[in-house]
């Protein structure tokens, strides 16, 4: 597999850097590298100020605009296809599969929806993210305008969230609520993360059971918020995890002494139904069939009740595609 185009870094320098040597600033923010690789890339020319060349006690300045280039990379493999549910040439309905990133990062930059999005629509962006290792819905806009409205809808809980998971345990309840706030708790592996926190943000869910299997089960998640990894952390801390999820144990943080990121897969979660303000003031609803594994047994289950006049599904790994798939 070749490399990619490699790319372009840049960030404008806050007080709290002000004064700190060039080498040791990136060196402690981005760890993703060593010392020794970030001294040779500043030696190389590879890291700039202000468009000029700079040395590793460089001391930074309140303002300045710091860049550095990362030549062409292999990034690890990813499904580079994604089904458009709904397009109308600005609102963009897509549905990402498993295993491809949102957003670049963790080495991805080209083996990601957001890049797949550029070579499909100009100008068309991600109003939100999904997990790598999720898949569904993930909502888009090509207009600034649109955008704006959207993620306005989006912080008022005008959008309506709901996700297919499976998870461990076996609750009393057949519909529950957990509230519990989000935020960031120390974390060795990546200094912080996000989990269960008293001191986070509000957040909320409504948990919904639809089949209890062998110490399994089946369930509808919506949720009101959108904490980063809300419903991984929100089932655990209920009790009931994520069947697989190699992160987020009962209690809804990581386990004591482990090494997992929030980008390891092994569980399965699948984004199933947005639904949204419309420009002309009505709704929209978009649906993706779930993936077999997240499937009922029930198959003459009535489907939810639509208020849209456009309703869209598409399930990967199965026969059934509604959705136009792009490479």
């Amino acid at each position: 597999m070749g490399r990619n185009r490699g790319h372009v870094y840049g960030e404008r320098i806050g007080r709290e850097a002000d004064g700190t040597p060039l080498l040791r600033f990136l060196a402690e923010r981005y760890r993703h590298s060593p010392e020794r690789v970030w001294a040779e890339r500043i030696r190389s020319g590879l890291v700039t100020i202000d468009g000029a060349a700079v040395d590793t006690e460089t001391r930074l300045t309140t303002g300045q605009w710091l860049e550095w280039s990362r030549p062409g990379w292999v990034e690890p493999p990813a499904p580079l296809t994604f089904g458009v549910l709904h397009d109308d040439g600005d609102i963009l309905a897509v549905a990402k599969p498993r295993g491809l990133p949102t957003l670049p990062g963790a080495g991805f930059l080209e083996h990601t929806l957001l890049h797949r999005l550029e070579r499909y629509r100009e100008g068309a962006r991600p109003l939100h993210r999904l997990g790598r290792h999720t898949s569904g819905i993930v909502l888009c806009a090509t207009r600034r305008g649109s955008r704006a409205r959207l993620s306005r809808a989006w912080i008022d809980g005008r959008v309506r969230k709901v996700y297919r998971a499976l998870a461990v345990g076996n609750p009393e309840r057949s519909e529950f609520e957990v509230d519990v706030p989000i935020g960031p708790v120390p974390y060795a592996p990546l200094t912080t993360l996000h989990a269960a926190s008293p001191e986070g943000k509000p957040a909320r869910s409504v948990v919904r059971v639809l089949e209890r299997l062998d110490a399994l089960f089946l369930c509808e998640v919506e949720i009101e918020t959108g904490r980063p990894h809300q419903i991984r952390i929100h089932l655990a801390a209920a009790g009931f995890p994520l069947a697989g999820d190699p992160l987020y144990v009962s209690g809804g943080s990581p386990a004591p002494g482990g090494r997992a990121l929030p980008g390891d897969g092994g569980y399965s979660l699948h984004a199933m139904e947005l639904r949204f303000p419309s420009a002309d003031g009505g709704t929209m609803t978009v649906r993706c069939a779930p993936p077999p594994v997240l499937g009922t047994t029930q198959s003459s289950k009535p489907a939810r009740n639509s208020a849209s006049p456009s309703a869209s599904s598409c399930s990967f790994g199965t026969k059934r595609n509604d959705a136009l798939l792009m490479q």
